[in-house]
């Protein structure tokens, strides 16, 4: 089965399940890496505090899988 990313995962969730994760966040200026927030804060609740479409990023993190 593939895997797939939702809105509702945490940002630390969708960078365990593979390495290019950190490059589509950061092509969003997304530094979550070193965010305390990462391991709490859903996809959804990350892209609407920065101004950003969800579903944008969530489409462009599943095109690794």
């Amino acid at each position: 089965m593939s895997q797939q990313v939702t809105k509702d995962m945490t940002f630390a969730q969708v960078m365990r399940m593979h390495p290019d994760v950190v490059k589509v966040l950061a092509k969003y200026n997304l530094g979550c890496v070193g965010c305390m927030g990462a391991q709490n804060e859903s996809l959804e609740q990350g892209c609407n505090a920065h101004g950003l479409n969800v579903d944008d990023v969530v489409n462009d993190l599943n095109a690794i899988f």
